[in-house]
């Protein structure tokens, strides 16, 4: 047994390989290493969960911090208590995951994902924790755990208080996904006036993620259909990213909707440096848009992380991914999947406009073609191995189409994206190449 962080915290199957074993020794190895005298913990629908959260818990207080329950909440609840409360954070979610999954996301004081060498400071931490001959604190220096679920109420509130006026006679449905905003979700935008329609908020530790949420849109869009709604928005299990569906049906993904948010907030200041931030996953018709408005695009790596450094080292105000983490920098510290769906909301409120009208307006997406390729072995430097076909792939495309080929963070995949205004090139580039990652880093056995 040992811990190892991946791109989105420590994450396995719960109990044979996420163990509670594992998660006492990072709640040790947290506390020594983030020096946080409160730490904040809230967890998604998992049946796994509370198992979890007793372990992390039991090993947080045993380091002498003093541990804060908040039960069920998003992700970004937990980073939103954090933050206004000057504490350290932990959820324990595996995301979109299967409910077998789970994991454990730390955030360090005030709410803050952790750097990496934090991360590999807490797993040297976690070894030594863990040891036969680890001092531990006694009496007076043993830490509490308490539940405090008033906290989310609070974190609600602040929710709502991002709209500066009302949802009224907007019709909505939300897909829960049997997950962490199965109650939040759907009370938030009723305050705010909206007629809510609800889809999966009825969690029963096994059904979270499962045909529902905002990696299966299509159960969405017939509701929206069926109910004459105006908008839909699907959340993923810990609600950090939002997908929506239009009144037609269409679904409108996060490049559509960071696209009209941005066009939004520039119009009425609130852009700053009139600069959006993505991730090299972008559509080419999303960059095409932003520079025709004269919008500056920033690229940053896949994961919301890296939009959330370069938001912070910039100082911008907006940014996030196709898959629908979004963040807004004035609003959040996180990606936050309710939150942006009440802003997108608030933008077809205010401007009258359907949902479909302004994504068409904002943007127009290039036929995309994602490849994976499962290879005999993981390549890091995939793009430089392939430096020639891709050059050569993108001189078929020229400035109609774009190339991208990278390697999966965990597994032995290669992702092969290519963008053309001819579906058919695009498909066949992809093709190629994908034949070409293949030749270089063998067939799996």
């Amino acid at each position: 047994m040992t811990l190892r962080f991946g791109t989105d915290g420590v994450r396995g199957v719960a109990n044979t390989e996420l163990t509670p074993e594992l998660a006492l020794g990072l709640g040790r190895a947290a506390a020594r290493v983030l020096g946080a005298e409160r730490v904040v913990i809230g967890r998604d629908t998992r049946r796994s969960g509370p198992m979890l959260e007793a372990a992390l818990a039991a090993g947080l207080a045993s380091e002498g911090a003093d541990v804060v329950l908040v039960g069920v909440v998003p992700t970004p609840g937990v980073a939103w208590i954090a933050a206004h409360r000057g504490w350290a954070g932990a959820v324990i979610s595996a995301s979109h995951n299967p409910y077998a999954d789970n994991g454990i996301k730390l955030f360090g004081l005030g709410g803050r994902k952790l750097a990496d060498d934090v991360e590999e400071a807490v797993e040297r931490a976690w070894h030594r924790a863990v040891g036969p001959d680890a001092e531990r604190p006694s009496g007076a220096s043993v830490g509490t755990i308490e539940v405090d679920a008033s906290l989310v109420d609070r974190y609600e509130d602040a929710l709502v208080d991002t709209v500066p006026g009302r949802l009224d006679g907007l019709r909505v449905v939300l897909d829960c996904a049997h997950g962490a905003a199965s109650r939040i979700g759907p009370e938030v935008f009723r305050r705010l006036g909206a007629s809510v329609h609800v889809l999966h908020d009825r969690p029963d530790g096994s059904n979270i993620n499962t045909d529902a949420g905002a990696l299966h849109p299509a159960v969405l869009a017939e509701a929206v259909v069926a109910h004459g709604a105006d908008a839909g928005l699907a959340f993923d299990g810990d609600a950090d990213r939002v997908i929506a569906v239009d009144a037609t049906g269409e679904v409108v993904d996060g490049d559509h909707l960071i696209a009209l948010c941005a066009l939004d907030r520039r119009a009425r200041g609130l852009l700053v440096a009139d600069t959006v931030v993505v991730t090299v996953m972008a559509n080419l018709g999303f960059r095409r848009a932003m520079a025709e408005h004269g919008i500056g695009v920033v690229e940053t790596p896949v994961g919301d992380r890296y939009v959330l450094e370069a938001l912070d080292a910039g100082g911008f105000s907006l940014g996030g991914e196709q898959s629908g983490h979004i963040i807004f920098r004035d609003l959040a510290g996180t990606g936050d999947g309710v939150l942006s769906g009440l802003q997108v909301l608030d933008v077809v409120r205010r401007c009258g406009r359907s949902l479909a009208d302004l994504a068409a307006a904002a943007m127009t997406r290039l036929p995309q073609v994602l490849v994976n390729v499962r290879v005999a072995r993981r390549d890091p430097a995939v793009a430089t191995t392939l430096a020639g076909e891709i050059a050569a792939a993108a001189r078929r495309l020229g400035d109609d189409g774009r190339v991208l080929v990278r390697p999966s963070g965990t597994e032995p995949l290669i992702r092969v994206m290519v963008e053309a205004t001819d579906p058919v090139l695009a498909r066949s580039v992809a093709e190629e190449l994908a034949a070409a990652a293949l030749r270089a880093c063998g067939e799996p056995q």
